[in-house]
């Protein structure tokens, strides 16, 4: 018996996570556990890639790989090697999976519905409400995207004024237009607009890598933001280790629901799973592992999303 699956032999297909870091990566567990359950003949590896990205790329179809995952920062650097890409994925500029059929490898991106399937799992009503996003990456887009579609009434994005900034206006003025969404982009920086976002909205969401890692005491807002907080508020982090950032604890503090980053982990891999095997992820008995290995590797494991 191997512990990844019960019988591994010459039929067995691999699928894998594709990231830099990913020794913390919580994926393995979650998709190896689904195979068995699934009883499909299939392993989950993390690989550390390091050296050149179209190697990695290139091994898909020469070892026959069922499909992979991707984290920054090759959600968008996989793009120009793909074959084809699903809407959401063209539309969001980035990927976080990749489907192998018979050598043609198809691009999606499952963050942003993974993100709300997880809300919606915990029986939070999404449509007609206001959200505010911190951070536009990767992530952040499709979290957007994602909420548009899903019915949010408004969306504020805060993002800091760079080089990217007019590039990522444009992207939120074309899915507005799609979604019929009113999506306002501003600076992070303008701490007037932030203020009256944050106390205006059903939902804050961050979606910046701030609070996780060697990060873990610093937050996305200062004090004076996190005062314009309502109670009513619910506010989520898609960072997942720790599972309580600062910003969480804080929240609380104020009497918000809060809202980790282990569900959209979790939803995202289960939609990654079905476009591979076209079978529903386990999420009950995924969760229950997921949360157990999380508490377990609470205090040293430095993993989480990125955007």
């Amino acid at each position: 018996m191997n512990q990844l699956n019960d019988f591994i032999d010459g039929r067995t297909r691999l699928y894998g996570l594709f990231a830099h870091p990913a020794v913390h990566s919580l994926s393995p567990l979650m998709h190896n556990l689904s195979f068995r359950r699934r009883q499909i003949n299939a392993v989950y590896l993390a690989f550390d890639i390091t050296s050149d990205f179209s190697d990695a790329i290139r091994s898909i179809r020469q070892l026959n790989m069922g499909g992979v995952n991707l984290s920054m920062p090759f959600k968008k650097q996989v793009i120009p090697y793909l074959n084809e890409l699903t809407p959401t994925a063209k539309m969001v500029g980035a990927v976080n999976t990749v489907v192998h059929r018979q050598g043609h490898l198809i691009g999606a991106n499952t963050d942003g519905t993974g993100f709300f399937a997880n809300l919606r799992a915990r029986h939070y009503t999404l449509r007609g409400k206001t959200a505010t996003v911190l951070g536009a990456g990767g992530a952040g887009l499709s979290i957007i995207a994602a909420g548009a579609s899903e019915g949010l009434g408004m969306i504020h994005v805060f993002k800091r004024r760079n080089v990217t900034f007019p590039k990522v206006e444009a992207k939120l003025r074309e899915f507005a237009q799609i979604y019929q969404t009113p999506i306002l982009l501003h600076a992070y920086d303008d701490q007037t607009d932030l203020k009256r976002a944050v106390r205006a909205s059903d939902f804050l969401i961050n979606t910046t890598n701030i609070g996780m890692g060697n990060d873990r005491q610093s937050m996305p807002l200062t004090g004076e933001e996190m005062g314009a907080l309502l109670p009513s508020s619910v506010v989520c982090d898609i960072i997942y280790e720790p599972r309580k950032t600062r910003l969480l604890q804080e929240a609380e503090a104020r009497g918000c629901e809060t809202v980790n980053g282990l569900g959209m982990l979790i939803y995202q891999g289960a939609q990654s799973f079905k476009l591979w095997t076209h079978e529903e992820m386990p999420v009950v008995a995924v969760t229950a592992a997921i949360e157990k290995e999380s508490e377990t590797n609470s205090e040293t494991n430095n993993g989480g999303n990125r955007s």
